[in-house]
């Protein structure tokens, strides 16, 4: 190991251990199963903003949008961007205060099953079940690609065995995370948003410095057919162009509904302590979003100009996903300071996954120990024992995790693109129904998310290999689909009861 690469690794070892010290402290304030899976709704508004967006981001931020802007320039990369900018502005605005009122007034909703459950009087938990299984489903395999991007990552830089560095990553989520519950990831996610913000100022910076200025990466991506155009994308084979059409536009732009479904960004605005203050939460969500995606796609136009000067290497199809790594790697040889600063760049990037990986291993494990085993197989445990079922089920979870993660040559971010179609097609149009529409009912929203679920399969395997119009993103086909099921059942089958029509009124009169 060479001594830049140890600097990197001293910079990333004490990442880890702040990271461990969070969960620790935070051990002590777990005293019921509340305060373990939803902080005792005690977040503030600036965790409440950078934790949801720090989990929602994971390892897309820093090498999905740079990869995808190297290679063919600002159309997918951007639109993409501009779908999950909407999407996150969108949520904050219409779901977030009232969600969180919902949540609370109706039986206190700890997780996300709960609160259909519970808004729909399914006495049979019939939706509660059904909507557990889609969080574990889709979660499981999510959270493995977190396990193995790490692994990935340490693998690639240190000459570890990818076995070895996939498992100790793994162990250290599941250390902070099952010590400290919801308020250590929180927290947590609020630290890695700020270490995942400098790593891409400080990678903008200096692959701007090194490509040899502003005007040197602007001449090269001109020179590149499509490249910096928002309707064509760039070939890096043959060097010309295709069209990017309107269908593959809004396809693309459908990535932003995924945020009303997704259950790990949901939990945190259940979990805000003072409504009131959602309004600064979403300013400072927002911004934030807007802000590391615009440098993300910056910088893998950043990081082709330094490859067209061979200040780093050209890299092909997947690989480029690693720009953001080869750009660090170059900094650690500028001496011992920006081999450590290079370290915190790297830490960046695993901050970006540890953040959605630990909101996902506590959604998916609330699903199991609280909804499935206590509510639908009826076991009947005290307060105490939940605590202990809640992390011997997460740490199983994980396991699961580690086991899907084995192999090296896994996809990571073929399954954060199925999964987050998966979420936001199957909760995301019950969720907005069951907040904005009282007509709705629990065999509407039965029938919207195992149609939404289906759909999401069908279009991914069987239609969109159709090619042409049909190739489009999933999500939004499924969503559509989703939608309209909760609308004709729910208008085909009785209305609800007076209770629940009530409590709709009541939460909709809520003023703050």
């Amino acid at each position: 190991m060479t001594r830049e690469q140890i600097l990197m690794l001293v910079s990333i070892v004490l990442y880890l251990l702040m990271i461990l010290y969070v969960g620790i402290r935070f051990s002590k304030k777990n005293n019921t199963v509340d305060d373990f899976y939803l902080g005792g709704r005690k977040l503030g508004p600036l965790v409440t903003a950078m934790s949801a967006e720090a989990s929602d981001m994971s390892s897309y931020l820093l090498m999905g949008v740079p990869g995808v802007a190297y290679l063919s320039g600002c159309a997918e990369a951007g639109w993409t961007a501009i779908g999950l900018a909407i999407g996150t502005y969108l949520n904050w605005l219409i779901v977030a205060k009232r969600l969180r009122h919902y949540s609370h007034y109706c039986k206190n909703s700890i997780t996300l099953p709960d609160f259909f459950s519970n808004r729909y009087r399914d006495n049979k938990n019939i939706l509660l079940g059904i909507s557990a299984l889609i969080i574990v489903i889709f979660f499981i395999p999510y959270t493995g690609s977190g396990f193995a991007a790490c692994g990935k990552l340490f693998s690639s830089l240190f000459d570890i065995d990818y076995h070895v560095a996939m498992i100790v990553s793994a162990l250290i989520i599941i250390a902070y995370t099952c010590l400290g519950g919801f308020l250590a990831a929180s927290t947590t996610d609020l630290i890695q948003s700020i270490i995942m913000t400098i790593a891409l100022i400080i990678v903008l910076c200096f692959g701007i410095n090194v490509a040899g200025g502003v005007d040197a990466v602007i001449e090269n991506a001109k020179s590149l057919k499509g490249y910096l155009s928002l309707n064509a994308l760039h070939d890096p084979v043959t060097g010309g162009s295709s069209k990017y059409g309107i269908i593959t536009i809004i396809s693309t732009l459908a990535w932003g509904l995924g945020y009303f479904g997704m259950p790990h960004i949901l939990l945190r605005f259940m979990a805000i302590e003072d409504s009131k203050k959602i309004k600064t939460s979403r300013r400072i969500a927002s911004v934030w979003v807007v802000f590391s995606l615009g440098i993300a796609v910056l910088i893998g136009i950043i990081g082709l100009a330094m490859s067209k000067i061979g200040a780093v290497e050209t890299l092909e199809g997947s690989q480029s996903e690693t720009i953001i790594v080869k750009i660090s790697d170059l900094l650690s040889t500028y001496g011992v300071v920006p081999a450590l600063v290079a370290g915190v760049i790297i830490a960046g990037i695993m901050a970006s996954t540890m953040s959605t990986s630990d909101s996902q291993l506590l959604a998916a494990s609330s699903s199991v120990s609280q909804n499935i085993l206590q509510k639908v197989l009826k076991v009947k445990i005290s307060e105490k024992s939940s605590m202990v079922v809640a992390r011997i089920t997460l740490i199983i979870i994980a396991l699961i995790g580690i086991v899907i993660a084995w192999d090296p040559d896994s996809s990571v971010f073929g399954i954060v693109s199925f999964a987050w179609a998966g979420f936001g097609a199957t909760f995301g149009p019950v969720m907005l129904f069951a907040l904005f529409w009282k007509r709705s009912n629990k065999y509407g929203a039965i029938s919207g998310i195992v149609v939404g679920g289906v759909m999401v399969f069908v279009w991914k395997y069987l239609i969109k290999p159709l090619g042409g119009a049909w190739n489009i993103y999933e999500l939004l086909p499924a969503f559509i689909c989703a939608s309209l099921v909760i609308v004709v059942v729910s208008l085909l089958t009785p209305a609800p009861e007076k209770e629940i029509v009530d409590e709709f009124e009541a939460v909709k009169a809520i003023k703050d």
